[in-house]
């Protein structure tokens, strides 16, 4: 793939991936806020159907050849580190760095603090990374997927996966309508 077709290919699924969380509110502060709390799980089911979505399609690429598996390595303190930071930051702003652009675009006047804040924490970790790198690798686990700890093959767990999460989803729309979690301004927050 050539460098003009990859550009025109990541715009084009940015297009895709923006109209998606314009059309599903999840970019809204109340609906991302609303999921950190456990209140309503409309981005939970978007997020999912994704993750179902390419998991079917990384499965059949992957099983007929046409794509490789490239694992990042394991770093468990990183993880988890950086997951609970991430968290704390999506709950407290209200915004996430997928949504931030869209946020942006409707409107939102705090989205620009978010933006900021997240460029300057990128710019920090950049500077502070070579400090941190021992302390983060510390339980460096390798290259560790399911497959390899299993012995199964990618595209089996991939489809089998997306089969439980396709389930659970169906639960999870059963129990709770996403249009009861929209809120009467569909906004995610509830009527006052």
């Amino acid at each position: 793939m050539s460098l003009f077709t990859a550009i025109l290919t990541g715009l084009a699924m940015g297009v895709v991936f923006g109209f998606a969380l314009e059309k599903s509110r999840v970019f809204e502060p109340g609906m991302i806020v609303g999921q950190m709390q456990l209140r309503n799980f409309v981005m939970l089911k978007i997020f999912l159907s994704a993750v179902v979505t390419g998991l079917v399609i990384l499965a059949v690429l992957y099983g007929f050849g046409i794509v490789k598996l490239h694992p990042k390595g394991t770093l468990f303190i990183a993880d988890i580190a950086g997951g609970l930071l991430l968290g704390a930051g999506i709950t407290l702003a209200g915004a996430c760095p997928g949504t931030v652009a869209a946020q942006i675009g409707a409107g939102y006047k705090d989205s620009w603090f978010t933006l900021a804040g997240g460029i300057l924490g990128a710019l920090v970790f950049a500077y502070l990374e070579p400090a941190l790198a021992p302390l983060l690798k510390l339980a460096d686990a390798g290259k560790l997927t399911l497959d390899i700890v299993t012995g199964l093959p990618f595209w089996l767990l991939a489809l089998g996966f997306a089969a439980l999460l396709a389930g659970f989803l169906v639960w999870l729309e059963r129990k709770t309508a996403w249009r009861d979690e929209m809120g009467p301004n569909g906004d995610g927050l509830p009527a006052a």
